[in-house]
């Protein structure tokens, strides 16, 4: 008889510990990750009652595929659009309740002496609160459609974005063990100009792509594709300094612009419930009662951090944010838990080595006994606003209902929005094209030089590869340079007064500079040896760009293609309605 590998017979244990549990659960009418959990438990070695898995490095390499298969679907659910059509209330609360929330779990960990880098990890699980649980507690208790609940499905949105940055950040201060302002600089820099790179390449070539393959795309192609796209991202995110789960996250919010996207999410399904739930329970399998028992205050401890600061740190985010007291308590009621990513940012420190064991076992009690009190909080929120109004005098409670989200404010005048319009598109502009330059600009000095070296003289490879790195970006430095200018609406605000005419002069002004520091650089980098032929060829190369038709077409032509595809969804959305 053959032998089974171990893995296989690992895989059989944990799926049917998996599958019973999740039955079990689902019965209960409680969240199946806390059934997954269990089952992690009951299948591990910590459990001496039970058959448990052998090889738990092939477990641990299966749930960093499952940490990227959840990641990969939440970008599939990810738009930048709709975070800039939430307005700024959710980002203000989300904002604020990270830093807070941060704050509370870094002092709680200082209060029992951990070392710094466990305070800070803490400090972030604690940030986090769980999407899944929440999402199902609003679904099964009908309130899905309560204005509160959109509001913190918003917030909840925000805060995984800002928790794949704080995954980034984390990880370079680990890896770097420093804590200085131009690190974390540094570090947020790269990352967004890793974001935008990708998302502009990748939103102006895949949509092409899948347009030219569809007639060769079936639900098994399309996968593959998918797929394909999603681990080269990860490879590439990886060789960039940034985690697998940064990579497959960017991918999947690159492809939830496009037509296929809801087709993708559909296939990806159930790969990312298998590979997801071997990350749950991978989970499951780090608890360790004797730790726990061992724990026992720290852990009463973070659970009270948890309750309260979200009850009353987050109602005063939410405040600030412009919301009413009554719905700024619902909505910190609601978050009184902390999920998945506080178990991915445990899997990161550990993988790392830079937190303590006890950490893990920590979180995930924490993350079951939350999870488990979720609903009983939202429904607490009202009976607590009751009792808030009755204590505090009534010109505090007049002044913290006023909402402002649905005062009557006077809405700008016609020509202020159409400014505000033109500004947007400027900053837009200036951003994509900027980062397409620089991209460029670094592949040719680490990529094309060296090629170039090779096969032309010593004292001709800078000015070639000046020449070559000038071309490539010509068409972006013209969309820097000229894109919108001359649009309709910049001419009606041109004709509508100086006040206009000064702020468009000032953006105008603005392209020019930009342009030119580029251009400087190229010139500056082929012949530093002459600052006056330099200068005359700056001027003349500027002056190329500004009244190239062929650059104009180009341009033209690129922006086009962006703009449809950035659209694609909501056309074809539209078409169907």
């Amino acid at each position: 008889m053959s032998q089974l590998e171990p893995l296989i017979a690992d895989l059989a244990l944990i799926l049917i510990c998996a599958g019973v549990m999740t039955l079990l659960f689902k019965s209960l009418k409680q969240p199946i990750v806390l059934g997954y959990i269990v089952a992690g438990f009951l299948a591990s070695p910590n459990m001496p009652y039970m058959p448990s898995v052998t090889d738990m490095h092939g477990v641990h390499v299966w749930s960093e595929i499952g940490v990227i298969f959840l990641l990969f679907a939440l970008g599939l659910e990810f738009s930048f659009k709709k975070i800039l059509k939430m307005g700024a209330a959710p980002i203000i609360a989300a904002i604020c309740i990270i830093l807070a929330m941060m704050y509370v779990g870094a002092c709680t960990g200082e209060l029992f002496g951990w070392s710094r880098m466990d305070c800070i990890f803490l400090g972030g699980m604690l940030a986090m609160s769980s999407t899944t649980i929440i999402f199902k507690a609003f679904d099964d208790m009908g309130l899905r459609q309560q204005r509160f609940a959109g509001l913190v499905l918003s917030v909840l949105i925000i805060e995984d974005i800002l928790a794949i940055v704080l995954m980034v950040v984390l990880s370079t201060m680990a890896v770097s063990k420093e804590f200085e302002g131009s690190q974390m600089f540094n570090s947020i820099l790269t990352l967004g100009l890793y974001l935008v790179l990708w998302f502009t390449v990748g939103l102006y070539f895949i949509p092409m792509v899948l347009r030219k393959l569809k007639p060769l795309m079936n639900d098994e192609t399309l996968l593959i594709t998918a797929l394909a796209l999603c681990f080269g991202m990860v490879v590439t995110a990886s060789a960039a300094g940034f985690s697998a789960a940064f990579g497959a996250f960017v991918m999947g919010s690159i492809l939830a612009e496009t037509v296929e996207a809801e087709q993708i999410e559909h296939l990806v399904a159930p790969v990312k419930n298998l590979f997801g739930a071997i990350f749950f329970v991978s989970v499951g399998m780090m608890v360790d009662v004797a730790l726990i028992i061992e724990y026992i205050v720290p852990i009463i401890s973070i659970i009270a951090a948890v309750i309260l600061g979200q009850t009353i740190l987050s109602t005063c985010g939410f405040l600030i944010s412009g919301q009413s007291l009554k719905t700024s308590m619902q909505c910190s009621f609601s978050l009184t838990q902390i999920g998945e990513f506080a178990f991915i940012l445990a899997t990161l420190g550990m993988s790392l080595h830079v937190t303590s064991e006890f950490l893990y076992p920590i979180v995930v009690t924490v993350s079951v006994f939350t999870t488990f009190t979720t609903p009983y909080m939202i429904r607490l929120a009202e009976p607590a606003y009751n009792m808030v109004a009755r204590m505090l005098p009534a010109k505090w409670m007049a002044k913290l209902e006023r909402n402002t989200d649905e005062t009557d404010e006077q809405a700008p005048d016609e020509l202020q929005q159409l400014y505000n319009d033109c500004f947007k598109r400027f900053i837009f502009t200036m951003l994509i094209n900027s980062v397409l330059c620089i991209a460029i600009m670094a592949i040719m000095l680490y990529y094309g030089q060296p090629i170039i070296a090779s096969l032309v003289p010593a004292e001709w490879v800078h000015p070639v590869t000046a020449l070559v790195a000038l071309i490539l970006c010509s068409p972006f430095l013209w969309m820097l340079l000229k894109s919108g200018g001359d649009s309709p609406e910049v001419n009606k605000l041109w004709e509508s007064g100086a006040r206009w005419r000064v702020r468009l002069t000032a953006y105008g002004l603005l392209r020019i500079l930009i342009t030119a520091v580029f251009v400087s650089y190229f010139v500056d980098y082929a012949m530093p040896w002459s600052s006056w032929l330099g200068i005359f060829a700056l001027v003349a190369i500027l002056f190329i760009i500004y009244y190239s038709s062929v650059l104009e077409k180009q341009g033209d032509r690129l922006t086009r293609n962006f703009t449809d595809n950035l659209s694609a969804r909501e056309k074809m959305s539209e078409q169907n309605n």
